[in-house]
């Protein structure tokens, strides 16, 4: 039975942490308005959908739940979607969505409540929409943290946009060029979780690496990071996501081996390996500079866990342009990949390359790329047999006596986890000896009780 109550949301993020943060601002507008979140979607007035709208699948995601609900709600209702497909396929969620009661863009999700109380304002005929003419993602916070915290850890938002041009890539339409965030907020916001408890904190952007440069910041990723490590000392892990080929500065590198705070892991995308594949996604193409990045970065953080994405299948993409990826793949040795069939996207500068490669032949590369770096990980975590390493805990089930967390090694949702055969106190770091090790992940069990 609904529980038909006024001022109440039901608030789904979709996609990336970033997008996360995004739902965690609103919902921070909201709760400041009165307003106050349920968990059952039947029981809230307003239903709010924060898409994403990088790939295809993601927007058949949004729409899918967009349309689900749609189809559940009461005449009492209101059904609002926002994010990143908003901003540029809002004409196919009116299309394909009934009853759909507003929209808003992902560049002023800080209008929340303007959407809500437009959309209040009793039945209309056609959603409200609010796109004002703006070029990059607004700066007016109103006073709200840009972090979303997830047991243990937090996401922080140091910017937002990409200026980077990247031709399989429609973030910069989507959110505009980059826009940093002012060094003293994300301070405030650094504190703010500190006081939290949080053991991690994660620094997110679309390239941390170039956080600063409009803002006329030299290095100013380093620059931030000694600033974060002054304000939380207490907080143990401090995690870096996602870094540009050739951003990763020397500076940068020795700060990471001198302060133990910064976790020694660079997830760097480098999309491909073949010079004349990357030169078209208008990437950098000096194989040789990749290279040389990669084992200085080894050579000046020894514990470092390198962390790459590659999309298989893209436009000229030939056999023996797969070859020199797999190649690569082996020689670098990746602690972890992530990889990805080409998606094509209308309105990428890649748009005009058109789609010519199977998808039955992208989907035998991938499994291909996927085969080796299985081999590749699972070596990796065996060298991981008979060490203790710091966990955090994310999860413990009771009935099987076991717990999962995370190493420094692993970032959330994308790497692998620690199964710790133990009890373990979620949200906090505890030392573990690992007994064994699989593909993707570590076994172990807490290393006081192997002492005693």
């Amino acid at each position: 039975m609904t529980k038909r109550t006024k001022a109440t949301y039901h608030l789904i993020s979709l996609g990336c942490p970033k997008n996360l943060v995004d739902s965690e601002s609103m919902a921070e507008l909201l709760n400041r308005e009165g307003m106050a979140p349920v968990e059952a979607p039947e029981d809230a007035e307003f239903l709010i959908v924060n898409t994403c709208g990088f790939l295809q699948a993601a927007r058949d995601e949004a729409i899918g739940v967009l349309t689900d609900l749609a189809s559940e709600k009461m005449a009492w209702q209101k059904l609002i979607a926002a994010g990143c497909m908003t901003e540029r396929h809002r004409q196919e969620i009116v299309a394909t969505v009934p009853g759909i009661d507003g929209l808003l863009g992902t560049r002023r999700w800080m209008d929340i409540m303007d959407v809500i109380r437009q959309a209040d304002q009793g039945r209309q005929t056609i959603p409200y929409t609010h796109f004002p003419e703006v070029q990059t993602v607004g700066q007016d916070e109103k006073g709200t943290h840009r972090a979303a915290i997830q047991g243990g850890s937090a996401y922080l938002k140091i910017a937002d946009g990409c200026r980077r041009a990247c031709a399989y890539c429609t973030i910069p339409l989507i959110k505009g060029t980059l826009v940093s965030r002012p060094k003293e907020k994300i301070l405030d916001d650094a504190r703010a979780l500190a006081d939290m408890g949080v053991q991690e904190i994660i620094l997110i952007a679309q390239d941390v690496t170039d956080y600063g440069h409009d803002i006329h910041m030299k290095d100013g990723l380093t620059t931030l990071l000694e600033n974060v490590i002054k304000v939380v000392p207490n907080v143990p892990w401090i995690r870096l996501l996602y870094t540009f080929p050739g951003f990763v500065t020397r500076p940068l590198m020795e700060l990471m081996a001198a302060e133990s705070q910064i976790v020694p892991y660079l997830d760097m995308p480098l999309q491909h390996a073949d010079p004349r594949i990357l030169k078209a996604m208008h990437r950098p193409s000096q194989l040789e500079n990749v290279r040389e990045t990669l084992l200085t970065i080894r050579q000046q953080i020894p514990e470092v866990a390198l962390r790459t994405t590659f999309i298989v299948g893209y436009p000229g993409e030939d056999d023996a342009a797969f070859e020199n990826l797999v190649q690569f793949t082996r020689e670098m040795q990746f602690d972890h990949m992530g990889a990805f069939t080409y998606s094509f996207e209308k309105g990428a500068p890649a748009e005009p390359l058109g789609d010519p490669i199977s998808e039955n032949l992208k989907t035998e590369r991938l499994e291909t790329l996927m085969q080796v770096q299985a081999e590749i990980s699972f070596a990796r975590n065996q060298q991981f047999i008979g060490k203790v390493l710091d966990i955090l805990v994310e999860g413990v089930d009771k009935e099987n006596k076991i717990s999962i967390g995370r190493s420094y090694r692993d970032a959330p949702e994308i790497d692998g986890l620690v199964i710790i055969e133990d009890i373990a106190p979620v949200g906090e770091l505890v030392p573990v000896q690992i007994n064994s090790a699989l593909t993707h992940d570590l076994v172990g069990n807490l290393f006081e009780q192997k002492t005693k």
